[in-house]
């Protein structure tokens, strides 16, 4: 499969993303957490960030091309 995500996709998965890592952060922050389960749960937070930072840069690249596609900022911060 060669075909490159659509620019929705790319936008959908970052949102998702965004969401993930909010949650993910509140749990480890929780109290409801052992210490060896919020290590294993900050590796998971680990891996949600690189992948939000890598589809972060593939919509800038993108966006560079298509101007578009809103702005990174106002795609985190403003309600779709």
């Amino acid at each position: 499969m060669s075909e490159s995500p659509s620019s929705n996709a790319i936008i959908y998965a970052i949102l998702a993303l965004n969401s993930e890592i909010a949650l993910q952060k509140d749990y480890i922050n929780s109290s409801e957490i052992e210490l060896e389960t919020r290590e294993e749960e900050q590796e998971t937070l680990d891996d949600l960030e690189q992948a939000f930072m890598e589809f972060i840069e593939i919509y800038k690249q993108r966006r560079h091309r298509d101007s578009e596609l809103p702005a990174l900022e106002e795609l985190l911060t403003d309600e779709l």
